[in-house]
C-alpha cells in the first residue's frame, strides 16, 4: 500500500551578522531575510520548496511476491551473465570467419555445446523464471532474446521460439525497461551487483563456463 505525505518546509534560524577585523560593518555582513514576530520579537524565516515524501508499506501478498521474484532473480541471474559472456565471444569469433559454412558450422557447435550444459537445468525453471531470465539476458548483452535468436539463427527461428514464448506470456521482442515495467528487477538485480553476493553469481557463472569448455 503507497501513502504520500507532503510537508511543506518551514524552518526558523537565528543568524547572527558578522563583523569586519577593525569592528565597522560593511554591506556583505548581512544577509537579509523575510521575518515573523512572536512576542514582539523578530525570528528570520527560509522558505524552501515543497518535497513529496513516499513511504511504501507492503501487505503480506505483496511481501510474498518481492520474495518470489528476488528468489527468481538469485536463480536465473548467473545464467544470464554466462549467456552475455559466451554471446560476447561468440560475435568476437564470427567477426574472424568470413565464410558463410564457417559460421554455420560454429554456430552450430555453440547449439550443441550449450544444449548438453544448459539443456536439463533450464528445462527446470518455472514459467516466471523463464521470464526473469528472458529480461536479464536484454540487461546483460543489449540485445532482446528475439534479435539475439534472428542474429545467431535465422529470422524464421526467432519468429518461432517467439510464437512459443507468447503462449507463456514471454514476449521475446519486448526490450528490458529498467525505469518502467522492469524497475523491480533493476533494484533488486543493482541489489545483488554492490553485494557480497554478486561475487557468488560471478563464482556460479565460472562455473557454468567451465561445465561448458570441459
Amino acid at each position: 500500500m503507497l501513502k504520500t505525505s507532503i510537508i511543506i518546509s518551514f524552518i526558523s534560524c537565528l543568524l547572527f551578522a558578522a563583523h569586519t577585523a577593525n569592528g565597522q560593518n560593511s554591506i556583505y555582513d548581512t544577509i537579509r531575510l523575510g521575518a515573523i514576530i512572536e512576542h514582539g520579537k523578530s525570528y528570520p524565516i527560509i522558505l524552501l520548496p515543497e518535497h513529496s515524501v513516499t513511504t511504501t508499506i507492503l501487505d503480506a501478498d505483496e511481501r510474498k511476491r518481492l520474495n518470489r521474484l528476488k528468489n527468481n532473480i538469485f536463480t536465473v541471474y548467473p545464467y544470464a551473465l554466462t549467456a552475455a559472456s559466451l554471446l560476447k565471444n561468440a560475435k568476437t569469433d564470427l567477426e574472424k570467419l568470413s565464410g558463410r559454412r564457417e559460421r554455420k558450422e560454429y554456430i552450430k557447435s555453440i547449439d550443441k555445446t550449450l544444449d548438453k550444459a544448459f539443456k536439463n537445468p533450464l528445462k527446470e525453471l518455472s514459467v516466471e523464471q523463464g521470464q526473469v531470465l528472458v529480461k536479464l539476458i536484454d540487461r546483460q548483452t543489449g540485445q532482446n532474446c528475439y534479435s539475439l535468436i534472428k542474429e545467431f539463427k535465422s529470422g524464421i527461428a526467432a519468429v518461432m521460439w517467439q510464437s512459443a514464448g507468447l503462449m507463456f506470456s514471454n514476449n521475446l521482442s519486448k526490450r528490458y525497461d529498467p525505469y518502467g515495467d522492469d524497475k523491480e528487477i533493476e533494484k533488486i538485480v543493482r541489489e545483488i551487483e554492490t553485494s557480497s553476493l554478486y561475487n557468488y553469481e560471478l563464482y556460479q557463472q565460472q562455473a557454468m563456463l567451465n561445465k561448458i569448455k570441459h
